[in-house]
């Protein structure tokens, strides 16, 4: 073990996700690169002949000469980050926990399962003590916490303040998504340049189902889902990174924008996690923003922005959000989760 770090798998290692993680894992005080995991036509071949960089830095030192594994093969490190595609993570990661291994998934399959857990630390900490009631955790001590689909991140560090001070009755939510959420090579140029393509398949449905979940409550039956109503719609849009949510809402207890201002405010505590923003939700009072190039990169990638707060005509509120959508909502968003699980006694 380097340095007397955390020694963790990478799986679906090639791929958008999976190369995001290895960049912000690549020099991390807590964990350790040991072992890259991808299909089979990849095993066996070291990682910088494989992979098809996309990341702005380098490959990190002494990652680029690990030699690939098969998902079939046997792992020494405990904790493993799952960026997996939809088509296999189901299976391998529940074949991972029952093995033994701690798997902190980016990937949409367990999401809704009634003993994993679906976390923003910063939001629902405690959700994570449901992973005790997974069949695997007293087999074998392994387990499986995944985070949120990317949007539903952005939505959540948005509306999460108004519902902790003041209730919610429903939400709508309109996205704006980067083509990079689709992966790489992603949607072809053809159809997205001058373009909005009004639909992302299952996205919606993950949105309206994910937001009450992590609102909700422990109890000994999983989580019980908050009692607010969610409507989604998605398009994708000409942008490569970051992700805009137009939200309307209205709250159980009347609201004014200073106090909602105020609650956006003072709503998250400093988690003091390595990967922790200074400010988890940044409001910004510009009429025009927040916007893709002007707040990509908030927080290193962590800060979700906020602005254009206003009354609405049909609900109460309306104001837009953005975040990245790699980092914060995917492979950010699962570091944290791990940074939690190291804090929380789960690793040692």
């Amino acid at each position: 073990m380097k340095e007397n770090k955390i020694d963790v798998a990478i799986l679906g290692c090639t791929g958008a996700v999976g190369q995001k993680l290895v960049s912000l894992l690549g020099d991390h005080p807590l964990f350790n690169i040991r072992e890259l995991v991808a299909s089979d036509r990849s095993a066996g071949q070291r990682y910088s002949d494989r992979v098809v960089w996309k990341e702005p830095a380098r490959i990190p030192e002494g990652v680029g000469d690990i030699v690939i594994r098969r998902l079939s093969d046997k792992l020494e490190s405990r904790l493993l980050f799952s960026g997996l595609d939809a088509a296999v993570a189901g299976e391998a990661e529940s074949d991972y926990a029952s093995r033994g291994h701690i798997v902190v998934s980016n990937s949409r399959n367990h999401r809704m399962d009634t003993y994993v857990p679906l976390v923003i630390p910063e939001i629902n900490a405690s959700h994570l003590d449901i992973v005790k009631m997974q069949d695997t955790y007293g087999k074998s001590g392994g387990f499986i916490v995944t985070n949120p689909n990317c949007s539903t991140i952005v939505l959540a560090l948005a509306i999460y303040p108004v519902f902790a001070g003041f209730g919610l009755e429903k939400v709508m939510a309109v996205t704006m998504q980067a083509i990079s959420g689709g992966g790489y090579p992603g949607v072809p140029s053809m159809d997205i340049l001058g373009n909005v393509i009004p639909y992302i398949g299952g996205e919606e449905e993950k949105i309206e189902r994910e937001l009450s979940k992590i609102f909700g409550a422990c109890g000994n039956d999983g989580i019980l889902p908050a009692d607010f109503a969610v409507s989604a719609t998605c398009n994708r849009v000409p942008v490569r990174n970051g992700h805009t949510v137009c939200i309307s809402f209205s709250t159980k207890k009347k609201a004014g924008r200073e106090g909602l201002l105020d609650a956006m405010e003072h709503c998250y505590p400093d988690l003091g996690l390595y990967s922790s923003p200074d400010k988890v939700l940044e409001y910004n009072n510009c009429d025009d923003r927040p916007q893709p190039l002007m707040d990509l990169q908030a927080g290193h990638g962590m800060t979700v922005t906020a602005g254009r707060l206003r009354p609405c005509n049909i609900l109460d509120w309306k104001m837009t959000a953005f975040g990245h959508n790699t980092v914060r909502g995917a492979a950010g968003a699962a570091v944290l989760n791990a940074e939690l699980l190291v804090r929380k006694g789960f690793l040692k």
